[in-house]
């Protein structure tokens, strides 16, 4: 075992939640640690409920097209811990991480404090001592009491899409979701608003409004859309005529449409339009609707057979993934075949039901080692609920040989859980996970 991974074993022990939003806790421990997070570059920072990922993503990619550094913090991780930390465009060493994370265990001095909110320490100590031009800050889950939301000023707040999603710890409605969200908005710092339903908007726009804050908001204040087969994004300064994003699905035209937005409110003069389009051309983000190349699964399918992963997990997500394959199927036609399987904390009837009609057939399985995966018997009762034709597996390798053995050669489409791809990307990659599992690691 990493010595890193012996250290967030014990570090996982400090609070009895995985998740306790609250910002008292961080505030302590760094304030023992110098308070690291008022000594970090410029800050972009992202929540939502979806593509927050993809568009954090984006930034990191035309920042570093531009030649600037740019540290970036993410999560959950998929397949190493060590993902969560780019410094300075680099994932984090085995060595500093480590160092990391034991200097954040002796001072928070064995005080209750959640895995994610100490290990949000670690990375704000990373991030204080390397010199770069700006961190890119993904949210963890909410905003208002995230342990991300130590920030004082960023240089530019973004709020992706809202919806349903943790409802237990944001709230029931999407108002209440959407004022958790708008808890990362700073008096004096512009932010980015992606395309959100009404009821979120008004939420935002309240907020705002009593923090003085200046919004830009998608399809208000700016525009990015597909045209004749390029990204073009359009506000009050201007149009950019783009190519379209590396990443699949209609869905990141609005993601790269966030990016671009944020990079305008920032307004740094060393970037520019030719850094934007490198950035489409070069993102790279795992596990959003990834086609899998060669690799340790390959010989469990057949060899005309598409595979692709994809970690969305909830109802908007499923609605999203949904309509990506069905316009990839009118390009090219292929039966779909769903493997999947789901955490018990999720609306595993909503997400599968947005396949119907598209899919030919759900494989569903238990995802292994994880006690809080839904039984394979019961994520098929749950598709064939929605109509569609469904069958179990007993493991991942199982369930690729049975949606093999569709005819013709299907596209196989991995998706209901961060867990679960974890798992495919190190099983593809034939790579060890971290030992401990950060999928639900917030």
């Amino acid at each position: 075992m990493a010595l890193s991974d012996a250290i967030l074993t014990r570090l996982l022990a400090l609070h009895p939640k995985i998740i306790d939003l609250s910002l008292e806790r961080i505030a302590r421990l760094l304030a023992r640690l110098g308070d690291p997070q008022e000594k970090l570059p410029p800050v972009i920072h992202v929540a939502g409920t979806n593509g927050k990922g993809s568009t954090v993503a984006y930034l990191r990619a035309m920042l570093e097209a531009a030649g600037l550094g740019v540290h970036c913090y993410t999560s959950p991780h998929l397949v190493k811990f060590h993902e969560r930390i780019r410094v300075a465009g680099e994932l984090i060493a085995e060595a500093d991480l480590s160092a990391l994370l034991a200097e954040c265990e002796r001072a928070n001095e064995g005080h209750p404090i959640t895995f994610f909110e100490i290990t949000t320490a670690a990375a704000f100590l990373a991030f204080s001592r390397t010199p770069a031009d700006y961190l890119v800050l993904e949210v963890g889950l909410g905003g208002r009491l995230d342990a991300t939301n130590v920030i004082a000023k960023p240089a530019c707040a973004v709020i992706t899409t809202i919806d349903y999603d943790h409802q237990q710890y944001l709230g029931e409605t999407i108002t209440a979701i959407a004022y958790e969200k708008a808890g990362i908005l700073k008096r004096g710092a512009p932010a980015v608003i992606g395309a959100q339903p009404d009821e979120a908007l008004a939420e935002i726009e309240r907020v705002a409004a009593r923090l003085g804050v200046s919004l830009a908001v998608a399809n208000r204040d700016w525009q990015s859309f597909e045209q004749h087969g390029r990204l073009v994004f359009q506000d009050e300064a201007g149009l950019h005529d783009l190519p379209l994003p590396q990443l699949a699905g209609r869905h990141q035209i609005d993601n790269a449409g966030n990016a671009i937005a944020a990079i305008r409110a920032v307004d740094d003069p060393r970037i520019g339009e030719a850094h934007i389009a490198a950035g489409l051309r070069s993102v790279v983000w795992p596990a959003r609707m990834q086609r899998l190349g060669p690799g340790g699964l390959s010989d469990l399918v057949s060899a005309d057979a598409e595979l692709w992963l994809d970690g969305g997990h909830n109802p908007s997500a499923g609605r999203v993934l949904a309509q990506a394959f069905s316009d990839l199927n009118d390009r090219h036609s292929r039966p779909l075949v769903l493997i999947w399987g789901m955490l018990n904390t999720k609306d595993a009837g909503s997400f599968i039901g947005a396949f119907a009609g598209i899919a030919r057939k759900a494989v569903s399985l238990t995802i292994p080692d994880e006690e809080n995966a839904v039984e394979a018997g019961k994520l098929a009762e749950a598709a064939r609920a929605k109509g569609l034709a469904a069958e179990t597996a007993e493991s991942l390798e199982a369930a690729l040989r049975q949606a093999s053995q569709t005819v013709p050669a299907p596209r196989i489409l991995i998706c209901g859980s961060l867990y679960l791809a974890g798992r495919v990307l190190a099983a593809h990659g034939r790579m060890e996970m971290s030992k401990v599992s950060g999928a639900g690691r917030r």
